[in-house]
């Protein structure tokens, strides 16, 4: 597996692949893997081609009071888990390789960034639009592959690819969970027993919600409602939203009569988790 440090190293190994015919097949990531970051790997050999991954803590995309000085980071780590799935290659730069001296654009994907995490994480989306812009002129992928957790994300990044006419396949992948429920995050190393404990009400909510939409259930309000009366009936949970929105818009709806978003984000202590789920009529 080789390790890439600057744009231009990067830019011969696909040079590389391209020449012996191969795929790029690109996961990109801020580190600290887990079982989510290793089943994105693995999805992307399955599919064939050569793997790459990035790792790149992205600076724009965390608030004034966010945690970026303290986001876990453990290179050495990740780098024998992604070899372990079949890794090819991992692009690691330092800050002043993405963004050298003088460096002043952004990209900014206007109303999918606006509503659910936009509304509390000013900027946190153009920060990632344009990494990850970046990132795909970097690698020249034919496929990326993003996990659902970050559902938003997720959006935008389709929506970026789609306005660009980009050449890129953008490949979902289903949330990874603990047996518990909770979804993988790098940031769930932050919590205390007690709230890794309490955390598992976020995947019981939306249970019941998909249960509810399963029995019948087409009232969004009611749904919304649901969901967060169970969260708040955790002491230790604050939460910053509940929304029931549309799958592909992301835009608040009425009735459940197209596929659909419940989305949520609730804080345990200084984690800020979020979680998801689709529901169809």
């Amino acid at each position: 597996m080789e390790i890439l440090r600057t744009v231009s190293e990067v830019r011969e190994w696909a040079r590389r692949q391209r020449t012996a015919g191969r795929a790029i097949h690109f996961v990109p990531t801020m580190g600290y893997f887990h079982e989510g970051h290793l089943s994105l790997m693995r999805r992307a050999n399955a599919d064939g081609g050569a793997v790459i991954v990035s790792i790149f803590v992205n600076p724009l995309q965390f608030g004034a009071n966010e945690d970026l000085d303290r986001y876990p980071r453990d290179f050495e780590r990740d780098r024998l888990m992604a070899e372990s799935v079949g890794v090819d290659a991992i692009f690691y730069p330092e800050v002043s390789e993405m963004y050298p001296p003088g460096y002043q654009t952004e990209v900014r994907v206007k109303e999918l960034s606006k509503p659910l995490c936009g509304r509390s994480r000013l900027g946190h989306f153009e920060g990632v639009a344009t990494v990850v812009l970046k990132l795909f002129n970097i690698v020249t992928p034919d496929r990326a592959y993003f996990g659902m957790k970050d559902y938003q994300q997720l959006r935008i990044i389709e929506q970026l690819v789609q306005d660009m006419n980009l050449p890129i396949e953008i490949v979902p992948c289903p949330i990874v969970r603990e047996p518990d429920g909770l979804a993988m995050s790098s940031r769930n190393v932050y919590l205390t027993p007690e709230e890794r404990a309490a955390a598992t009400v976020l995947y019981r909510s939306l249970q019941w919600a998909q249960a509810q939409v399963e029995s019948g259930e087409r009232n969004a309000l009611k749904l919304r409602e649901g969901v967060y009366e169970r969260l708040a009936a955790e002491p230790l949970a604050r939460i910053d939203y509940v929304e029931v929105v549309d799958a592909e818009t992301l835009q608040p709806v009425e009735r459940v009569v197209r596929p659909t978003l419940i989305a949520l984000a609730v804080f345990f202590g200084k984690a800020r988790l979020i979680d998801n789920c689709v529901v169809c009529p």
